[in-house]
């Protein structure tokens, strides 16, 4: 059995070097050595939205600006901003002169590059034979690759600095003449490196193929350090993010409240990528779960701590809720068609389409004889958009939206008689409206639509329920 682990670092811990370096790479040693470890590093916090957009309300970054105002070329001086943006994060990283003068060669040629790719493009589409569109997707994974050059050549320029063999491994492609799938690429770049004396640092995003913008628009590090895990054999794949994976949001509950979960499985880790709190992204974990490789998620800041270990067999030895989450701000868009009755299948094929035409998240969905409601995390713009593509598509169906927030109750093993009626109770003794309500026969979790003001309530009222009486969150029985 391989003695190594691929370990990924997300972005607001890379933004923090003193910390990567004591807590992690020198304060969680693997056995006796600072080697058998791979790490596969996100762009700094931040940086990816100033590349693309922010994701939180979809604000255009260069590609956005790229994309949506090709002509005005607004796009220049947002390319400069991200430029000044990388240069600042090395002077606070490089001390001495000729390391920052390295730093800022590399960063630089890069980007020098990306802008006259997106100029000569800009020239290119300027004739009528060529359009834009056609190549945005290639703007798209060129510009994502900038920031994790950025903060993986960085991090292994300085570790190698404080005495580590750190090898910097790029899986960018960058000018590369050929294109590889993920598979052979990571197989390409590994087969030379000896993990027992080289300490790996390589890029979150991967040029491949299979496209892993496409495929997986911002989740695309986690395929690649899943991948590397599979790939390479990893006896444990670890995250390391700047919280605990915890029974609720602490700044919600409270952190004496709160408390990190040190047990659950695959099916608790799907629920919460759903929400949006991802552990790590489903199609990620597939991987891992298939190839019987443990998940650790692990708080930067706290390296003594063993984490959260997520493993596909788990079942708490008892019946509990082990996490309350959920996400606020999602649009329910329903729609209702009395002609619908009997057919709604063909509705719901139509529905899905346009909605994935515009790349709007489905949280869940209802159905009944002449309505579907999707509950949609995406911005108002993107809903607009999609309701106006349903109304030329039904002309007679009533189309409404409304903003709302989800809650969810999860646990690997919730088959207790009577929980649903003591949810909903938890959630009334606080004046808390259920707008709508889904379980799945798995019971693996709960979710309750509310209204969007009573988001905060609502995970208070649920962790005090079901969460703090029993075992202060550690095993939340609800059979006793």
């Amino acid at each position: 059995m391989n003695k190594h682990t691929v370990e990924k670092i997300g972005g607001t811990s890379m933004s923090n070097y003193a910390a990567v370096r004591d807590s992690i790479v020198f304060g969680q040693r693997n056995g006796d050595t600072p080697y058998q470890r791979a790490f596969v590093v996100s762009a700094y916090g931040g940086m990816t939205d100033k590349l693309l957009e922010r994701k939180k309300d979809g604000k255009p970054g260069v590609y956005g600006m790229f994309a949506s105002s090709f002509k005005d070329r607004s796009w220049e001086e947002a390319l400069e901003v991200v430029r000044a943006d990388m240069y600042a994060v090395n002077t606070s990283l490089f001390t001495g002169p000729e390391g920052l003068q390295e730093a800022n060669r590399f960063i630089g040629e890069r980007l020098d590059n990306a802008a006259k790719c997106l100029n000569d493009l800009h020239s290119l589409c300027g004739h009528g034979h060529f359009s834009v569109d056609d190549h945005l997707v290639t703007v798209r994974e060129m510009l994502s690759s900038v920031g994790e050059a950025h903060s993986a050549w960085n991090m292994a320029r300085l570790l190698q600095y404080d005495g580590i063999n750190a090898r910097f491994v790029d899986l960018t492609g960058w000018q590369s003449t050929e294109t590889l799938t993920l598979d052979d690429c990571i197989r390409q770049q590994f087969a030379n490196i000896d993990l027992d004396s080289e300490l790996p640092v390589v890029t979150g995003y991967a040029h491949c193929s299979e496209g892993l913008i496409t495929n997986f628009d911002r989740g695309y590090s986690e395929m690649t350090f899943s991948r590397i895990a599979v790939l390479t054999g990893a006896r444990e794949a670890v995250i390391h993010k700047e919280f605990h994976l915890s029974s609720a949001d602490p700044r919600l509950v409270g952190e004496d409240n709160a408390v990190p979960i040190g047990r659950t499985n695959y099916d608790v880790a799907d629920q919460l990528a759903n929400l949006g709190m991802e552990a790590i992204h489903p199609k990620a974990a597939k991987g891992l779960r298939q190839n019987g490789i443990p998940l650790r998620v692990k708080n930067t800041f706290e390296p003594e701590h063993a984490g959260t270990l997520i493993t596909g067999d788990y079942i708490s030895d008892t019946a509990c809720v082990e996490i309350i989450a959920g996400c606020r701000g999602v649009y329910a868009l329903e729609l209702f068609d009395q002609d619908m009755a009997g057919i709604v299948g063909r509705y719901d094929t139509e529905i899905l389409r346009v909605i994935q035409r515009f790349k709007a998240h489905v949280v869940a969905k209802d159905i009944n004889a002449n309505t579907v409601t999707h509950y949609l995390d995406t911005n108002l713009k993107t809903v607009k958009r999609i309701k106006t593509a349903l109304a030329e598509i039904y002309p007679e169906a009533e189309i409404r939206q409304q903003k709302v927030a989800i809650v969810s109750a999860i646990g690997s093993d919730m088959q207790v008689p009577g929980i649903l009626a003591r949810t909903v109770g938890a959630l009334s003794k606080h004046d808390v409206s259920v707008l709508a309500i889904h379980q799945s026969m798995r019971q693996v979790d709960m979710q309750f639509v509310v209204n969007d003001h009573d988001y905060d309530m609502a995970i208070k009222s649920l962790h005090a329920s079901l969460v703090e009486p029993h075992d202060h969150g550690r095993a939340i029985c609800l059979a006793s």
